[in-house]
Formats: C-alpha cells, structure tokens, sequence
C-alpha cells in the first residue's frame, strides 16, 4: 500500500461498502407512520367503502377494539421483485469494485478477491425474506362535532400504504394533528 492514490481507493471503496450495507439493511425496515385524514362524507356511506378498499388490497380485518372503535386490518406484503434485483445487482457491483480493489492491493492474489461477488444473491435473499411480512393497519373513524359534514379517520400503517389509501380515496390530510 505505498501508492497513495490505491490507498485512497480502498478508503472510499470500504466506505461505498459499508454504505451499501447499511442501504440494504434498511430496505426491509419497517416505515410506519400515522396520519389523520378528513372527509366530507357521512360515516355510514364512509365505512363500507373502507372495508372494499381493504379487501381490494388484500387485507382482512384482524381485531374490532369496541371501547376505543379502533378497526385492525392485517394483509401480507409481498416484497418487490425489482428491488430484489436491483439490491442483488448493487451488492454485485460492490463486490466487483471492491474485488478490483483489493486484486490490486494485493496482486499476488489475484482474481481470487473476484468471489466477492458470488456473495450478491444474499442481498436479494436478505430483502426478499425480511420484507414479506404481515403488516398492519389500524383506523379508527371520528365524526367531528360542531361539523356536520366533516368525518375524519385517523389511521396507522406502513408509510407506503397510506398514501395508496389517501390518494385512492381522495382524502385530505388534517394539518392540527396532534
């Protein structure tokens, strides 16, 4: 390692590495958020258009909290065939750029380091195995009083799913969350 400019590759190659494995850790943690959002529909035409937005997504209702009116929905995610690929392909540049690196630090070696990238599957296997999960979605409908004609839902769930639910059902977000 006298060469400073391989030095300074290696360097930066080992922090890219780590980069991408922190990168691929965090693609199967879990993003839940809560959210309050307002409608002007009633709460009696409101609730079976929920139940059919749930059941559309494969969601099945998992517990009824009747003291607190809080609605559980439970569905299996199924992870993404794109990210497996994609994941899988990073980890397999990574393991190239790194085995280059390291066949040059030390030559006598050689192509041995190119190994490196046999370990790429893993990262797709790591994903598609820790992001198939169940995930839950839980809401609870409220009628405002002093509005006649203001229902809101407070809901709790995967960051992604929210913003299908929201848009899909064309509801408005409440800014005084509190």
């Amino acid at each position: 390692m006298n060469n400073p400019v391989l030095t300074s590759t290696f360097i930066l190659t080992i922090l890219l590495a780590i980069g991408l494995f922190f990168f691929i850790r965090a693609s199967t943690k879990p993003r839940i958020e809560q959210m309050v959002l307002e409608t002007s529909e009633s709460e009696v035409a409101l609730l079976p258009r929920l139940q059919a937005y749930f059941t559309e997504r494969a969601y099945k209702i998992a517990a009824v909290d009747r003291d607190t009116d809080i609605v559980t929905f439970e569905g299996v995610v199924r992870p993404s065939v794109f990210l497996t690929v994609l994941l899988t392909g990073l980890a397999a540049v990574g393991g190239l750029c790194l085995a280059l690196v390291l066949s040059m630090l030390l030559p006598d070696i050689g192509n041995l380091f190119l190994v490196l990238i046999l370990v790429a599957p893993l990262a797709g296997w790591f994903y598609w195995e820790g992001s198939s999960r169940t995930e839950q979605v839980r809401l609870k409908v409220e009628v405002q009083d002093g509005e006649p004609s203001s229902t809101s839902i407070r809901i709790s769930g995967h960051r992604d799913e929210l913003a299908v639910f929201q848009s899909v059902l064309q509801l408005s977000v409440r800014e005084d969350i509190k």
